[in-house]
């Protein structure tokens, strides 16, 4: 199978990358150390050449499963992480001052095992450090090479900018798929105008966006979807699934799985559009990476579009909580 590659930084990259989230939290217990390791290694003999990951996942356990698992290939991918945000003392904080990000990077190089990572994010927004001050802290890190480039996540437009204006943002990491279309109001055209590339996290929308979707009735009670993405629930999901009728429908059409429609639509909106799916499973591993060969016509993708407008998804996309920690632009209806 060959795809055109995309450009992050100075790589080219397979279209579709790895996110390395839930192989240590979020959707439910971890999966078992050594399959983890496994997954990670077959995902480079496959040519997935671009892993992310963060301070925050699983207290910095995904961190040490890449670095454990792939010493021996780090030239073999593209490596990017995230701090501001991490656990102390079993609570989530949020931390942008300088002196944090510096400590934040000292720690996440000593867990992948390198002395340089190609992609250092600030998670979310501090809301009590301006993030020129944030981003300055990261362009020490360049110069003193311990990263490469630097990225956002979760922040909206003028961040971006600003941020921009300290260092060349080379990432802007947001949710971006089918269901969750927010960045189109602003930041995709703002990354297309600055260089940078638009990393869409849970572009298969966490489960949803597949055949069969996800099931909240087997989800662990620890899975974040029952408390923090308020779609899961039942007073919304059952509305959600009506959505899929039409993404089977044009999934036929185009001889591919509804997952792989879901990431095809992601590589339609922008040649500086990288889709992170994440997953436990070596299969969807598979059929992730295998959507990068998936050419939707433009028919489909204004079908999609269509389809999927915003204000068609039932609930939030956050939990009250969790929309307080983001800047990222809301929809009228949302607000």
């Amino acid at each position: 199978m060959t795809s055109q590659k995309r450009r992050i930084g100075d790589r080219d990259v397979h279209p579709i990358g790895l996110g390395c989230m839930n192989i240590t939290h979020a959707y439910g217990p971890p999966i078992d150390e050594s399959d983890a390791k496994n997954l990670l290694s077959h995902a480079l003999d496959i040519g997935c050449d671009f892993l992310d990951t963060a301070t925050i996942y699983g207290a910095g356990r995904s961190e040490e499963l890449i670095g454990e698992a792939l010493r021996g290939r780090r030239k073999e991918f593209f490596l990017a992480s995230k701090c501001v945000l991490d656990f102390r003392d079993g609570k989530r904080v949020i931390d942008g001052r300088p002196e944090a990000i510096k400590a934040a990077c000292e720690a996440s190089l000593k867990r992948l095992r390198t002395d340089m990572i190609d992609l250092y994010y600030l998670h979310r927004p501090d809301p009590n450090v301006p993030v020129e001050d944030s981003a300055g802290a990261l362009s020490e890190l360049v110069r003193e090479g311990k990263i490469r480039f630097i990225g956002l996540s979760e922040m909206g437009e003028e961040q971006l900018r600003r941020a921009h204006s300290v260092h060349p943002v080379a990432a802007l990491q947001s949710e971006y798929s089918l269901w969750v279309r927010n960045p189109e109001i602003a930041v995709l055209e703002a990354c297309r105008e600055l260089g940078t590339v638009l990393v869409a996290f849970s572009p298969v929308g966490r489960g949803f966006l597949a055949d069969p979707p996800a099931d909240p009735a087997t989800f662990h009670q620890s899975d974040m979807r029952l408390s923090a993405f308020p779609r899961f629930l039942p007073e919304h999901y059952p509305a959600n699934l009506a959505l899929l009728d039409e993404a089977r429908a044009i999934a036929g059409e185009a001889g591919c799985t509804v997952a792989q429609l879901a990431l095809a639509w992601t590589l339609a909106k922008g040649q500086h559009v990288i889709p992170i799916p994440g997953t436990t499973k070596r299969a969807h591993l598979e059929d992730n990476h295998a959507a990068a060969s998936v050419k939707l016509a433009p028919a489909q993708v204004a079908r999609l579009d269509a389809h999927f407008a915003p204000e068609r998804a039932k609930g939030p996309r956050y939990s009250t909580a969790g929309q307080a920690t983001v800047t990222t632009e809301m929809y009228d209806f949302e607000r």
